[in-house]
């Protein structure tokens, strides 16, 4: 594993540091990502009685939407919108039809929604969709959007205006059937949004993320870091210039067998979103509730925490609880974390979720990818695609 803050990335873009330019594209956190589903309000229902989120917010036919239905579904400071086409021309449907549920908009909270979508354009971004103004009586708020990794876009987001549930379109939700008498997780934050991008396109994000948001890259996995006898992948991590905005983007690596990358691809149809990390401060109580509720995680042997302590040093968790539950552990220079990943949360061996609870650590579980690695190549022959 190699540390790296610049680089020549080999695209003809020069990569950018941390503060360049003062920041020309500050972001102030993730608004919320959108997916695009197959059944929207059967989705919230999932979301909300599984992951323990609360649906706040919805829209379509009932509320004069007549090509979409959304629900708004929130836990702590994370927001995700579940659309799904109301005809099978609308964007969302074709979408799902190629990639399955998954994240279609990753939308970030930015103070000034025309400034940032004018840097990111005069500096090489594609248009997704130019500045529009929302507004209903409740304020207006403006937003814009850049395309991203294959049908993935980026939009940027100023609601400083609005005083609504959501948005314009948007009223306060009913309760939904089967989703009703939920509580909380425990998940308070997006933590990071990790891409799978076809072999040799890396570097090319990479730059993206330098030279059109002004990102630095953090970290850099090779494939000797993240490998097993079969399969390896190779990973760069891009931050903002605040360090609280991450883009993990994995690209596979030449094995002896279909890498964990390539099963994505392959399934996805095209590079696209592979994960969400959410925060909890409490992750052994997130992990018994979301197991109580029936989300199901990657496997992790008895073996792994014969010597965790003697591997990672004195943490406050009690070693057997961890065990229990299937929780990893790692440490850096910062500190340490925990961590737990689910399975895909859909047929498709696609999206799924990790659930990290940090103790100063600013890494991402290095010393957890080969059990990691392993845990989703036994999923992957499981599934007979190994």
């Amino acid at each position: 594993m190699s540390l790296v803050t610049t680089e020549t990335n080999g695209t003809g873009y020069p990569a950018a540091t941390a503060g360049a330019d003062d920041d020309f594209c500050p972001i102030l956190g993730f608004d919320h990502l959108e997916l695009y589903v197959g059944n929207a309000k059967q989705s919230a229902a999932y979301y909300c009685h599984a992951f323990g989120f609360e649906c706040t917010a919805v829209r379509g036919l009932e509320t004069g939407e007549r090509a979409r239905a959304s629900y708004l579904v929130e836990q702590g400071d994370i927001r995700l919108l579940l659309t799904s086409g109301l005809h099978s021309s609308h964007h969302a449907a074709r979408s799902v039809r190629r990639h399955g549920d998954s994240v279609a908009v990753i939308a970030l909270s930015v103070p000034d929604a025309d400034a940032a979508f004018d840097a990111a354009v005069a500096r090489g971004a594609e248009v997704a969709a130019a500045p529009e103004t929302a507004a209903d009586e409740h304020g207006r708020f403006r937003h814009a959007s850049i395309r991203l990794y294959g049908d993935c876009v980026l939009q940027f987001i100023d609601r400083r205006g609005y005083g609504g549930v959501f948005g314009p379109g948007f009223q306060a939700a009913p309760v939904i059937p089967g989703a009703a008498g939920g509580s909380s997780c425990g998940l308070v934050a997006i933590d990071h949004v990790v891409a799978n991008v076809e072999l040799g396109r890396m570097n090319e994000w990479v730059a993206f993320f330098s030279q059109v948001l002004g990102f630095s890259q953090l970290v850099h996995f090779d494939d000797e870091a993240i490998s097993t006898e079969y399969s390896a992948l190779m990973s760069k991590v891009m931050q903002d210039g605040t360090g609280t905005i991450k883009f993990p983007i994995n690209e596979p690596a030449e094995g002896r067998k279909k890498s964990q990358i390539e099963e994505f691809l392959e399934f996805h149809e095209g590079p696209g979103v592979q994960h969400v990390a959410c925060r909890t401060n409490d992750i052994l109580g997130t992990v018994s509730r979301l197991r109580e509720n029936g989300v199901e995680f990657l496997h992790v042997p008895a073996a792994y925490y014969e010597d965790l302590e003697q591997r990672v040093g004195k943490i406050d968790e009690p070693i057997d609880r961890l065990a229990e539950l299937g929780i990893l552990a790692d440490r850096d220079e910062d500190g340490y974390l925990l961590q737990i990943f689910t399975k895909p949360v859909e047929d498709r061996p696609t999206l799924f979720y990790e659930i990290i609870e940090r103790h100063g650590a600013t890494g991402f579980g290095a010393g957890n990818f080969k059990s990691l690695f392993v845990a989703l190549e036994r999923e992957q022959a499981a599934r007979g695609n190994l």
